[in-house]
């Protein structure tokens, strides 16, 4: 082993306390921090180019111009980005992102969203059609997600009810400040803690740092799915909320939700189950046969839940649902204001206005869609992600990740996985890095069951795997980005290469 290699290691097992002192003091250093500077700018230099492409190619507008275009110059310039923009994802090249893109389904949401393109559900007396729809959305979610045998018995007040969010994200910081004022409210608590696995998604570290919550990590096991055991051992007298993945977004496996969601009841205290990835394609797979476990409302345990519409509900970007069981719950996500002199004011999520158009438009894909019309794409996704499955462990330098269904992540014990992804970058493939454990995922969709996309991924795949193998010795451009990511200990330096690299985006 190097020596550098071993200093790592060594970094890897201090107390994340002691690193973060120690960082702060070497950051202080001027050498060391002008050195620091240069390394990382040289890096962004080199992916600057990559994310501005468009540069010298197309006017550049950093002030208004003296006088407006033409509306058809507008959409010449926009036609003309798009194009270049649509063909790796219309092929397939892409892992998620677009979940549905068939040209006639984007035709038919893009003429919705312009029959609904002034519609604002905070003026619901003008637009009530934004209210139906929204509504609608709601109650369309929460039966798919086991509502109907959740609400049997139950008096109005305590069925599913919910809200359309902007996207996952939000849909998770809604639930998570919920359950912050739901604690406050009922128990008194005033620092408020939620146990996650390590393998939750960062909207949960967000939630946790915009609404002052401790997020207590819990790891996972062997098969990537969340540890029960150290679950229960995480509770404490300030928990207000514990968390499962329905599926995980890094390894594409559900976590033990029946098991998890229990601990919760047991305790008195919120259970979400995060679902936005898999919300519209698992109740499918479950019907299809697939060994889909308990993971929704069917659970006595699953207080909350989200799903985004946005991703295999096939809507436009950028619409999600959060559900609760009963609105006593959801009241603590509402916001209202009595004393204002404009007037009483409210809102049900973060946003004020919010565009109804999108609202219209995951009403319009759900009702067009219909039962069927998933029962089929998630056969046709799940047919695909087989396939896929079975052709990366057919790779002996390659090892699938847990026991996924549709999001596959994959990793080697011979290759650097990095360069295998930068490999797969160079023939046109847009995969997402993972670490701990080094490793990339392919989020499948109904991009990738078109015919010939999955034999294309695998050749490709088989390809890089054998430039990699025959070449150690090449470095290539990303590879030790993520390679830094997976390994350096300091994680406040990579946290300043990614503000950094956010500010390179907003560079005109």
């Amino acid at each position: 082993m190097k020596l550098p290699e071993l200093g790592t290691q060594l970094l890897n097992h201090v107390p994340p306390r002691l690193l973060s002192a120690a960082e702060r003091y070497l950051k202080n250093i001027p050498l060391l921090r002008d050195r620091l500077d240069k390394e990382t700018d040289s890096m962004l230099a080199d992916l600057e180019h990559g994310l501005k492409p468009y540069r010298g190619k197309l006017p550049t507008y950093d002030s208004l111009p003296t006088q407006g275009l033409s509306h058809e110059d507008v959409l010449a310039k926009m036609e003309q980005m798009g194009a270049k923009e649509h063909e790796r994802w219309k092929e397939g090249f892409v892992s998620g992102a677009v979940y549905h893109g068939d040209s006639e389904h984007i035709d038919f949401l893009n003429r919705v969203y312009a029959l609904n393109s002034q519609s604002n559900p905070l003026h619901s007396d003008l637009f009530p059609s934004a209210t139906k729809f929204e509504a609608e959305v709601i109650a369309m979610t929460a039966n798919m997600l086991g509502a109907t045998e959740a609400n049997a018995g139950r008096a109005p007040e305590e069925h599913i009810c919910g809200s359309v969010s902007s996207g996952g994200t939000e849909s998770i910081m809604l639930a998570m400040k919920t359950y912050r004022d739901w604690a406050h409210a009922t128990k008194g608590i005033t620092r408020p803690e939620m146990v996650a696995p390590s393998s939750a998604h960062p909207a949960f570290d967000k939630a946790a740092h915009y609404f002052g919550i401790k997020r207590v990590r819990v790891p996972v096991g062997e098969d990537y799915r969340a540890d029960v055991r150290a679950t229960r051992k995480a509770l404490t007298r300030n928990t207000i909320v514990v968390i499962g993945s329905a599926p995980s977004f890094p390894h594409g496996v559900i976590d033990p939700i029946e098991e998890l969601s229990e601990l919760a009841r047991q305790r008195g205290i919120g259970f979400h189950t995060d679902a936005c990835l898999g919300g519209f394609v698992l109740p499918w797979a479950k019907k299809l046969g697939y060994p889909v476990p308990a993971f929704d409302f069917r659970l006595r345990g699953v207080t909350s839940m989200s799903a985004d519409t946005h991703k295999f509900g096939y809507a436009a970007k950028g619409t999600s649902v959060v559900l609760y069981r009963g609105t006593e719950l959801r009241s603590h996500q509402y916001f209202t204001a009595t004393e204002w002199p404009g007037g009483i004011y409210f809102s049900p999520t973060f946003a004020g206005s919010r565009p109804g158009a999108l609202l219209a438009a995951a009403w319009a894909s759900l009702v067009a869609t219909g039962e069927q019309g998933y029962l089929d794409a998630t056969r046709r996704i799940l047919e695909s992600a087989d396939a896929i499955k079975r052709g990366i462990r057919e790779l002996p330098e390659l090892y699938v990740l847990g026991d996924p269904l549709f999001v596959i992540a994959f990793g080697s014990d011979t290759l650097d996985i990095y360069k295998v992804m930068e490999r797969m970058g160079a023939r046109g493939w847009n995969l997402n890095g993972l670490h701990k454990p080094p490793a990339v995922h392919l989020c499948v969709t109904l991009r990738h069951a078109q015919p010939g996309v999955v034999d294309r991924f695998l050749a490709d795949l088989r390809a890089a795997v054998d430039h990699v193998r025959a070449h150690p010795e090449e470095k290539g451009t990303m590879a030790p980005v993520y390679g830094m990511a997976a390994t350096v200990p300091f994680r406040g330096l990579l946290s300043d290469l990614l503000k950094k690299y956010m500010d390179l985006l907003y560079k005109v």
